[in-house]
């Protein structure tokens, strides 16, 4: 199993639909790591941790999002585990306040 994590910054109509509960909810369901938030211009931000695989998937998930939802845009980078230290304490994948 390859550990990876990813920065995920997601455009369109993403915020007021539902998509930070469904991104935390689909992560926890997979057995990810990371955090999720809204940011002010409108668009959402996620870091990703865990299995390569499963990271890829939830990032293929997250361009269809939630039914309300509209994403135009996913851009995708790497990124440090020392990201991780955003969440929550005691939190495996946290809802984050807006940026």
């Amino acid at each position: 199993m390859s550990t990876v994590v990813r920065h995920v910054m997601i455009r369109g109509r993403v915020q007021g639909v539902g998509y930070r509960a469904w991104v935390a909810t689909t992560a926890q369901a997979s057995g990810l790591e990371g955090w999720v938030r809204n940011r002010r211009d409108g668009s959402v931000e996620a870091l990703l941790a865990g299995d390569k695989g499963v990271v890829a998937d939830m990032i293929k998930a997250c361009h269809r999002g939630p039914s309300a939802s509209r994403v135009d845009a996913v851009v995708v980078e790497e990124a440090g585990a020392e990201l991780l230290d955003q969440r929550h304490a005691g939190e495996r994948f946290s809802i984050l306040p807006t940026v």
